[in-house]
Protein backbone atom coordinates (compact mmCIF):
# COMPACT_ATOMS: atom_id res chain seq x y z
CA UNK A 1 0.00 0.00 0.00
CA UNK A 2 1.48 3.47 -0.69
CA UNK A 3 1.96 5.85 1.67
CA UNK A 4 3.16 8.49 -0.44
CA UNK A 5 0.92 10.69 -2.71
CA UNK A 6 1.35 13.11 -5.51
CA UNK A 7 -2.85 14.58 -5.46
CA UNK A 8 -3.17 15.68 -8.90
CA UNK A 9 -6.57 17.65 -8.42
CA UNK A 10 -7.83 20.02 -5.49
CA UNK A 11 -10.69 22.08 -5.19
CA UNK A 12 -9.72 25.63 -5.86
CA UNK A 13 -11.75 28.60 -4.42
CA UNK A 14 -13.27 30.84 -8.14
CA UNK A 15 -10.21 33.80 -9.24
CA UNK A 16 -12.26 36.93 -8.92
CA UNK A 17 -12.42 35.69 -4.58
CA UNK A 18 -8.80 35.01 -4.69
CA UNK A 19 -7.97 38.43 -6.43
CA UNK A 20 -10.35 40.30 -3.95
CA UNK A 21 -8.68 38.64 -1.17
CA UNK A 22 -5.31 39.69 -2.78
CA UNK A 23 -5.93 43.02 -2.94
CA UNK A 24 -7.47 43.36 1.06
CA UNK A 25 -3.98 41.53 2.05
CA UNK A 26 -3.13 39.45 4.91
CA UNK A 27 -4.13 41.66 7.69
CA UNK A 28 -7.23 42.90 6.45
CA UNK A 29 -8.41 38.95 5.78
CA UNK A 30 -6.68 37.67 8.43
CA UNK A 31 -9.32 39.82 11.04
CA UNK A 32 -12.17 39.43 8.65
CA UNK A 33 -11.94 35.70 8.87
CA UNK A 34 -11.87 35.71 12.78
CA UNK A 35 -8.12 35.96 13.30
CA UNK A 36 -7.48 32.67 11.63
CA UNK A 37 -4.92 31.21 9.05
CA UNK A 38 -1.72 33.27 10.51
CA UNK A 39 1.51 31.41 9.67
CA UNK A 40 4.30 32.21 11.55
CA UNK A 41 6.72 35.06 11.57
CA UNK A 42 9.51 32.79 11.01
CA UNK A 43 8.66 32.83 7.79
CA UNK A 44 9.50 36.25 6.03
CA UNK A 45 9.13 38.02 2.73
CA UNK A 46 12.43 37.76 0.48
CA UNK A 47 11.01 40.25 -2.57
CA UNK A 48 9.59 43.27 -0.56
CA UNK A 49 6.73 44.69 -1.79
CA UNK A 50 4.94 41.46 -3.17
CA UNK A 51 1.83 40.82 -2.83
CA UNK A 52 -0.14 37.20 -3.78
CA UNK A 53 -2.90 35.63 -3.61
CA UNK A 54 -3.83 31.80 -4.93
CA UNK A 55 -4.52 28.39 -4.71
CA UNK A 56 -2.10 25.55 -2.32
CA UNK A 57 -0.59 23.10 -3.78
CA UNK A 58 1.05 21.41 -0.91
CA UNK A 59 4.49 19.75 -0.75
CA UNK A 60 6.14 17.73 1.92
CA UNK A 61 9.80 17.08 1.23
CA UNK A 62 12.21 15.06 3.32
CA UNK A 63 14.49 17.73 4.77
CA UNK A 64 17.58 18.34 2.46
CA UNK A 65 15.76 16.49 -0.44
CA UNK A 66 13.46 18.94 -2.49
CA UNK A 67 12.73 15.57 -4.94
CA UNK A 68 9.05 16.25 -4.13
CA UNK A 69 9.03 20.04 -5.17
CA UNK A 70 10.36 18.91 -8.52
CA UNK A 71 7.40 16.29 -8.71
CA UNK A 72 5.12 19.19 -7.83
CA UNK A 73 5.61 21.38 -10.54
CA UNK A 74 3.33 19.66 -13.24
CA UNK A 75 0.54 19.50 -10.47
CA UNK A 76 0.55 23.29 -10.58
CA UNK A 77 -2.08 25.22 -12.37
CA UNK A 78 -1.95 28.93 -13.14
CA UNK A 79 -2.21 31.24 -10.46
CA UNK A 80 -1.11 28.28 -7.78
CA UNK A 81 0.82 29.03 -5.19
CA UNK A 82 3.47 26.08 -3.77
CA UNK A 83 3.68 25.75 0.05
CA UNK A 84 6.71 23.24 0.51
CA UNK A 85 7.01 21.95 4.12
CA UNK A 86 9.56 19.42 5.35
CA UNK A 87 9.17 16.44 7.90
CA UNK A 88 11.38 17.87 10.93
CA UNK A 89 13.14 21.63 10.57
CA UNK A 90 14.90 22.94 8.21
CA UNK A 91 16.80 25.78 6.88
CA UNK A 92 18.43 24.23 3.61
CA UNK A 93 18.08 25.96 0.47
CA UNK A 94 15.96 23.56 -0.85
CA UNK A 95 14.77 26.25 -4.07
CA UNK A 96 16.75 28.19 -6.31
CA UNK A 97 16.24 30.11 -9.70
CA UNK A 98 15.99 27.22 -11.11
CA UNK A 99 12.79 25.55 -9.99
CA UNK A 100 11.96 29.24 -10.07
CA UNK A 101 11.80 29.31 -13.85
CA UNK A 102 10.02 25.95 -14.07
CA UNK A 103 7.18 27.45 -11.68
CA UNK A 104 6.89 30.27 -13.91
CA UNK A 105 6.45 28.77 -16.61
CA UNK A 106 3.47 26.56 -15.33
CA UNK A 107 2.29 30.35 -14.25
CA UNK A 108 2.67 29.96 -10.49
CA UNK A 109 2.39 33.28 -8.71
CA UNK A 110 4.70 32.54 -5.54
CA UNK A 111 6.45 30.47 -3.18
CA UNK A 112 5.94 29.63 0.36
CA UNK A 113 8.42 27.14 2.08
CA UNK A 114 9.01 26.58 6.01
CA UNK A 115 12.83 25.63 4.85
CA UNK A 116 15.39 27.70 2.67
CA UNK A 117 15.86 29.27 -0.31
CA UNK A 118 19.28 29.80 -2.06
CA UNK A 119 19.70 32.05 -5.39
CA UNK A 120 18.15 35.27 -3.75
CA UNK A 121 19.85 37.25 -5.87
CA UNK A 122 18.37 35.92 -9.13
CA UNK A 123 14.97 35.01 -7.32
CA UNK A 124 14.75 38.63 -7.03
CA UNK A 125 15.88 39.55 -10.15
CA UNK A 126 12.75 37.42 -11.57
CA UNK A 127 10.85 39.38 -9.26
CA UNK A 128 9.39 35.42 -8.33
CA UNK A 129 7.76 36.51 -4.96
CA UNK A 130 9.38 33.75 -2.24
CA UNK A 131 8.31 33.48 1.54
CA UNK A 132 11.12 31.38 3.73
CA UNK A 133 12.27 30.63 7.20
CA UNK A 134 15.75 31.49 5.66
CA UNK A 135 17.93 31.98 3.20
CA UNK A 136 20.87 29.69 2.75
CA UNK A 137 23.36 28.52 0.46
CA UNK A 138 23.41 24.60 1.65
CA UNK A 139 22.31 22.45 -1.22
CA UNK A 140 19.89 19.68 -1.45
CA UNK A 141 19.16 15.76 -2.33
CA UNK A 142 17.26 14.41 -4.98
CA UNK A 143 16.55 10.93 -3.16
CA UNK A 144 13.24 10.52 -0.58
CA UNK A 145 9.85 10.17 -1.33
CA UNK A 146 7.02 12.79 0.40
CA UNK A 147 3.91 13.51 -1.03
CA UNK A 148 1.97 16.77 -2.96
CA UNK A 149 -1.76 17.61 -2.31
CA UNK A 150 -1.44 16.29 1.10
CA UNK A 151 -2.83 18.35 4.53
CA UNK A 152 0.78 20.14 5.45
CA UNK A 153 1.90 22.15 8.29
CA UNK A 154 3.53 25.41 7.89
CA UNK A 155 4.99 27.50 10.16
CA UNK A 156 1.95 26.10 12.85
CA UNK A 157 -0.69 26.58 10.35
CA UNK A 158 -2.36 23.59 8.59
CA UNK A 159 -2.69 23.86 4.81
CA UNK A 160 -4.47 21.85 2.55
CA UNK A 161 -4.05 21.51 -1.26
CA UNK A 162 -6.83 23.84 -2.61
CA UNK A 163 -6.68 26.77 0.34
CA UNK A 164 -6.66 30.31 -0.57
CA UNK A 165 -2.79 31.81 0.20
CA UNK A 166 -2.33 35.45 1.17
CA UNK A 167 0.73 36.61 1.46
CA UNK A 168 2.42 40.05 1.59
CA UNK A 169 4.54 41.90 3.07
CA UNK A 170 2.68 41.23 6.68
CA UNK A 171 3.34 37.56 6.37
CA UNK A 172 1.11 35.24 5.23
CA UNK A 173 -1.96 33.77 5.74
CA UNK A 174 -4.01 30.76 4.88
CA UNK A 175 -8.06 29.78 4.39
CA UNK A 176 -10.32 27.03 3.36
CA UNK A 177 -11.45 27.61 -0.32
CA UNK A 178 -14.88 27.29 0.98
CA UNK A 179 -14.81 30.41 3.16
CA UNK A 180 -12.98 32.99 0.50
CA UNK A 181 -16.09 34.14 -0.75
CA UNK A 182 -17.67 35.13 2.86
CA UNK A 183 -14.05 36.39 4.02
CA UNK A 184 -13.71 38.81 0.96
CA UNK A 185 -16.70 40.38 1.52
CA UNK A 186 -15.99 41.14 4.95
CA UNK A 187 -12.55 42.21 4.22
CA UNK A 188 -13.61 44.74 1.80
CA UNK A 189 -16.33 46.37 4.18
CA UNK A 190 -13.61 46.16 6.94
CA UNK A 191 -10.98 48.39 4.72
CA UNK A 192 -14.83 50.56 3.61
CA UNK A 193 -14.52 51.21 7.57
CA UNK A 194 -10.94 51.83 8.26
CA UNK A 195 -10.75 54.51 5.75
CA UNK A 196 -13.93 56.22 7.12
CA UNK A 197 -11.27 55.79 10.65
CA UNK A 198 -8.51 57.03 9.07
CA UNK A 199 -9.88 60.55 7.51
CA UNK A 200 -11.21 61.20 11.31
CA UNK A 201 -8.13 60.48 12.23
CA UNK A 202 -6.61 62.45 9.88
CA UNK A 203 -8.55 65.62 10.56
CA UNK A 204 -7.41 65.49 14.04
CA UNK A 205 -10.22 63.10 15.65
CA UNK A 206 -8.54 61.12 18.43
CA UNK A 207 -8.74 57.59 18.81
CA UNK A 208 -10.01 57.40 22.21
CA UNK A 209 -13.00 59.79 21.44
CA UNK A 210 -13.84 57.27 17.99
CA UNK A 211 -13.69 54.46 19.89
CA UNK A 212 -15.35 56.18 23.20
CA UNK A 213 -12.70 54.56 25.17
CA UNK A 214 -12.63 57.52 28.13
CA UNK A 215 -15.29 55.66 29.77
CA UNK A 216 -13.20 52.16 29.70
CA UNK A 217 -10.03 53.85 31.22
CA UNK A 218 -12.13 55.53 34.07
CA UNK A 219 -13.54 52.21 34.55
CA UNK A 220 -9.91 50.33 34.87
CA UNK A 221 -8.94 53.37 37.19
CA UNK A 222 -7.02 55.35 34.53
CA UNK A 223 -7.06 58.78 36.21
CA UNK A 224 -6.09 62.36 34.04
CA UNK A 225 -3.46 64.44 36.11
CA UNK A 226 -1.92 67.52 35.10
CA UNK A 227 1.52 66.40 36.89
CA UNK A 228 2.33 63.44 39.10
CA UNK A 229 1.46 63.51 42.90
CA UNK A 230 4.50 63.83 45.06
CA UNK A 231 4.53 60.30 46.48
CA UNK A 232 4.26 58.29 43.58
CA UNK A 233 7.11 56.16 43.62
CA UNK A 234 9.28 56.54 40.13
CA UNK A 235 10.29 53.76 38.60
Amino acid sequence: MATHYVVREVNRADPSVIADLRTAGVAAAHEAAGRIGLLGPSIEARLPGSAIAGSAVTVSCHPGDNLMIHAAVEICHPGDVLVVTTTSPSTDGMFGDLLATSLVARGVVGLVIDAGVRDIASLRGMEFPVWSRAVHAQGTVKASPGSVNIPVVAAGQLVRGGDIVIADDDGVCVLPATRGATVAAAAAKRLANEAEKREKLAAGVLGVDMYNLRPLLADLGVEYVDRLPPDHDQP
